[in-house]
Parts: structure tokens; sequence; C-alpha cells
């Protein structure tokens, strides 16, 4: 059985692709750990269960044709620094007050 010999142009080709790859998952990793964040700023913010959070994050985002990373971005950024686009702010108070707070058991009724 012979081997057909690979050329320093295929293993170079090879490499840029694994760096591309490596790169794409460094993305993600960064995109989901926004998401998580940003959901876990709604679920304080709402007292709601963490499934309800990302419920509410992925409505403001079709609401607004806002990508979800780019929303989460704009929910910690208001986290930090109090400021928040008015139609995505408007979306989550409507979304919020949907969804309402949820009871902690063990928790006094909520008025």
């Amino acid at each position: 059985m012979s081997r057909v010999p690979h050329g320093p142009s295929d293993e170079t080709a090879r490499i840029f692709a694994l760096q591309e790859e490596v790169h794409q998952l460094k993305e993600a990793i960064v995109s989901h750990a926004v998401v998580d964040q940003a959901i876990g700023v709604v679920v304080a913010l709402g007292r709601m269960a963490p499934d309800q959070g990302w419920q509410v994050l992925k409505e403001v985002s079709q609401h607004t044709n806002i990508r979800l990373r780019n929303v989460a971005e704009l929910i910690l950024v208001w986290g930090r620094t109090g400021e928040m686009p008015q139609e995505i702010g408007a979306q989550l108070e409507d979304l919020l007050d949907r969804y309402g707070p949820t009871q902690i058991p063990g928790a006094p009724p909520l008025e």
C-alpha cells in the first residue's frame, strides 16, 4: 500500500483550517459566556428560573430583531452602566412582567 506524499501546501492548508476552527471555537465560548451572564442578570432581575431567563432573552432578541449575543451584551452593559437602548429596555420590561417573578420555595408569598 503506497501513500501519496503530502506537500507543504497541503500541510499549510490544514494548519490554516485548524487555526480557523480554533478561532471559531473561542468565539463560541465567549458568546456562550456572555449569554449565560445575561441570563443570570435576567434571572436575578425577574426573580425567575434560569429556563425562563433564557426564554426572556430569546424573545427580546426575536422581538427586536437583534442577535441574541448582542442583546446579551447590551444587558451586561446595562448592568454596569445603567444605560440600555429604549427598544431593548421596553421589551425586557414587558417580558419580565409577563413571566413575572417565580415563587421561591419556602419564601413568603409575593404580594
